[in-house]
């Protein structure tokens, strides 16, 4: 998987600086969380990225991607884990949620 996301020749890669100690607290959570391996990925993708000459960025842990709106930037507070669409009260645009997690850091990649 990281091959293929380095092979695309990417300009930049952002990756999200997530709180995973944080997340394993999480009993529901954990054991997935702890399959994954979220920090061989990350460390996979930055040795190979850098072998390529393709930049990484880290959004910073408290950065709201899920939370903020694609569209307008409206920060929704409330937003919970179990809710897969993202509705924005001010705008009305109705997403994915990890869709619009992925354009918001999409969108942070290009004010680096």
């Amino acid at each position: 998987m990281t091959t293929a996301i380095v092979n695309q020749l990417p300009k930049m890669i952002v990756l999200e600086d997530l709180n995973i100690r944080g997340m394993m607290k999480n009993r529901h959570l954990s054991r997935a969380i702890g399959e994954q391996g979220l920090y061989t990925i990350r460390n996979y993708i930055q040795y190979k990225a850098d072998a390529r000459g393709i930049k990484t960025q880290y959004a910073d842990r408290f950065y709201p991607s899920s939370k903020k709106c694609s569209e307008c930037g409206n920060i929704k507070k409330d937003l919970r884990l179990k809710d897969r669409k993202y509705v924005c009260h001010s705008c009305g645009s109705v997403k994915d949620r990890d869709s619009n997690s992925s354009r918001n850091l999409e969108l942070l990649a290009t004010l680096a």
